[in-house]
């Protein structure tokens, strides 16, 4: 069972895809995540603008995806962590703190982590106030005190969730305009209970068993002062789980995202990226899926070898 024709990295929204398309096209297909699957998809409190569904919340979106590449026969490991890879052999090797596979191809669809703000008391408080997740989290902040940190699409939604649970929330952001769909600019400002700090940063985050308040500089007029919270959501973007891929000779751009091509390919015969980790500028659930699937047929074309590829 170590021997596979088509092994996927990352169980997000790119990953599913391409082992919904992998099994289709008559590949051995296994799946690889570290933690349980769905990905960041799973943590969008409400998803808003994928095509089919008006309105749905991540974690039902994700479970629908999952249910349905396992459906297929897609089969997925999950709570496995990839430890190493030799990407330049045949058949190539991915090693995990469970057991070793070969397989003739790889898609690597390993995502992004959260970014974070690098001030006193944020690592300390982690877990305890601070967090990067507004689904996982909110809900312990019923009729609570919050601070958002960001200004982009991923600050507002989280904001928006979070003023539906809590007593009020203020988000914060270092500019003067948000880097955001302006629908959701608008629906910010509409809502009663939240306030905007611009052009403000957080520079501490202060509490001993928990978070208590927040020390908050305005970079315009340099005033600095303390903002009682129960909760600090930090939202300022992701970085790519590419360091492995890289070490095995993956290519990377200087910000550590993947270099594709339009069919997904690596610099590695027989190696795909797809989704978040990858250099695509465009980070949706809609283009994550369209790079699933594109990088499954192009391991099938690379293994099967059928006529209309070689």
């Amino acid at each position: 069972m170590n021997a596979w024709e088509l092994v996927i990295i990352g169980a997000g929204s790119a990953g599913l895809a391409a082992g919904i398309y992998g099994i289709r096209s008559g590949l051995k297909t296994l799946i690889v995540e570290e933690k349980i699957a769905g990905g960041t998809t799973a943590e969008a409190p409400l998803v808003e603008n994928y095509p089919g569904f008006q309105s749905i919340n991540g974690p039902e979106l994700a479970q629908k995806m999952v249910e349905q590449a396992k459906n297929a026969g897609v089969i997925l490991h999950e709570f496995e962590t990839v430890t190493s890879f030799n990407l330049k052999s045949e058949p190539k090797v991915v090693k995990t703190n469970r057991t070793e596979y070969t397989t003739d191809a790889a898609i690597i669809a390993t995502g992004r982590h959260y970014r974070e703000i690098g001030v006193p008391g944020e690592k300390e408080l982690r877990g305890r106030g601070v967090s990067y997740c507004g689904i996982c989290d909110g809900p312990l902040f019923k009729d609570k005190h919050l601070l958002v940190v960001g200004g982009g699409s991923s600050a507002l939604i989280t904001t928006l969730y979070l003023a539906g649970i809590a007593s009020d929330v203020k988000i914060v952001h270092r500019r003067d305009t948000f880097r955001a769909e302006e629908a959701l600019s608008k629906a910010l400002r509409e809502k009663g209970n939240i306030e905007i700090l611009w052009n403000t940063e957080v520079k501490q985050i202060v509490g001993e068993k928990l978070v208590t308040k927040a020390l908050l500089f305005n970079n315009k007029t340099g005033e600095t002062r303390e903002l009682p919270v129960d909760g600090v959501f930090v939202q300022v973007g992701e970085d790519p789980n590419s360091q492995l891929a890289h070490e095995a000779g993956v290519a990377v751009d200087e910000d550590g995202y993947i270099l594709v091509d339009i069919l997904q390919r690596t610099n590695i015969p027989g190696v795909y990226a797809a989704g978040d980790v990858t250099n695509n500028p465009v980070k949706q659930i809609g283009t994550s899926i369209g790079q699933g699937i594109t990088a499954a047929m192009e391991a099938y074309g690379y293994v099967r070898r059928p006529y209309y590829k070689q």
